[in-house]
């Protein structure tokens, strides 16, 4: 009897970022009267918007989290950096040697807890996702996890980056062999092969562009041993930084694509194949569509200003002494001053949400499919974890995920 080859299943978003936008207009409308207290509601909205528009042979993931999960998990992370705080103050008031020494310390302590909160947020998350009524699960440790990272971190800054592939592919195969939906096990057969060369190309790449780029701009007089830098001078020095980010989007774009079609479950197989132009296609149009926006509120800005502190701006030129003299004097200058820095952080927020959030996730969903679904209809479904509080730690440390 002939085998029937299984027809690879391709992954749908639905979502728009007309909707997207809508949304997060009213998150942010929200914010200012609770004191940003509702952002913990707007970032369940924002799960069940992804969740709700990708769909995997017809049937939408599911997200059950709640706000007051978001909520109390950082509450729960308040009382772990209240400490922390206290050691900061209680640094400052000693000499700068033990001040140095003690930063560094606790920079080194966050650094280890970010890994930690970044693996608790995935079990959050996975925990609350459910698809065809079967709920996802995050086991093993989140603090081996955070030993992994931070062990294989420093030997990465050992060997100037050189071992990355390793620590790469250790860290996807800890989590992904430790996922579940319902009662069946992910599988990963990923490894540093896959990453090695690529990986080393880039990293040749970037060493080379960038010591171009010193040079150059060195001989230009960007960084003269005495006197006044020549402002020209760092134009070859800022290309070389953005040719370095996009050979770091091309390469993030090969190791994506074959990290996550190492994915298994059971006979399930994943298959996902990003391009890097589209990468850096996206953060291009993040540029554009921030820089658009942020002469729209600097127009509009100077237009509030021009009212409220006009003498400011007599005769075509800025005098900042009249300014100060308007903020220390007029509330409403204040007011205005503050309102615009919200709106510029709303406007950096909403930008890269639209433009690299919500673009990177349909891309990445459009760009992947699943073989062998069907094997997935004999999977048992498993009760949810309820004793994970939130994920409050990755949300102060933001190493938090959509």
């Amino acid at each position: 009897m002939a085998l029937v080859e299984e027809r690879p299943v391709a992954v749908k978003f639905t979502g728009t970022r007309r909707e997207m936008g809508g949304l997060l207009l009213r998150g942010y409308g929200l914010l200012l009267p609770t004191i940003g207290l509702y952002r913990f509601w707007l970032t369940t909205w924002k799960r069940r918007f992804y969740w709700a528009h990708t769909e995997i042979d017809g049937d939408a993931l599911e997200y059950t989290g709640n706000a007051m999960q978001l909520l109390l998990g950082f509450l729960m992370a308040v009382a772990v950096f209240l400490p922390l705080y206290g050691l900061f103050f209680y640094f400052s008031t000693l000499s700068q040697e033990a001040a140095f020494s003690g930063y560094g310390g606790v920079a080194v302590l966050v650094w280890f807890l970010m890994g930690y909160a970044t693996y608790r947020a995935r079990d959050f998350r996975l925990s609350r996702t459910l698809w065809r009524g079967i709920r996802f699960d995050q086991a093993g440790s989140a603090w081996n996890y955070a030993f992994r990272r931070f062990f294989w971190s420093l030997l990465v800054i050992a060997t100037a980056g050189l071992a990355y592939p390793f620590m790469s592919a250790n860290l996807w195969s800890y989590r992904y062999r430790n996922s579940w939906y319902g009662d069946r096990q992910f599988g990963f057969n990923g490894g540093w092969k896959l990453l090695a060369k690529p990986y080393y190309l880039a990293w040749l790449a970037c060493a080379v562009i960038g010591v171009t780029g010193l040079t150059i701009g060195w001989s230009m007089g960007a960084l003269p041993d005495a006197g006044e830098p020549n402002l020209v001078g760092y134009i070859p020095m800022v290309v070389s930084a953005l040719l370095i980010g996009a050979v770091h989007l091309l390469y993030r774009a090969r190791e994506l694509s074959r990290m996550l079609s190492s994915v298994r479950l059971g006979g399930a197989a994943l298959s996902v194949t990003l391009r890097g132009r589209s990468l850096i296609g996206q953060y291009l149009l993040f540029g554009l569509a921030l820089a658009g926006l942020l002469v729209v509120l600097a127009i509009g800005g100077l237009l509030v200003l021009g009212a409220l502190a006009g003498d400011a701006f007599a005769d075509g030129a800025f005098d900042m002494a009249v300014f100060m003299q308007h903020l220390q004097s007029s509330f409403l200058v204040l007011l205005a001053i503050i309102f615009g820095y919200l709106l510029v952080l709303a406007a950096f927020t909403m930008m890269a949400e639209l433009f690299l959030g919500l673009a990177f996730w349909k891309l990445v969903a459009s760009n992947a499919s699943i073989t062998d679904v069907d094997s997935l209809r004999s999977v048992r479904a498993r009760g949810e974890d309820r004793a994970l509080a939130g994920e409050g730690l990755a949300d102060a440390l933001n190493v938090g995920s959509y």
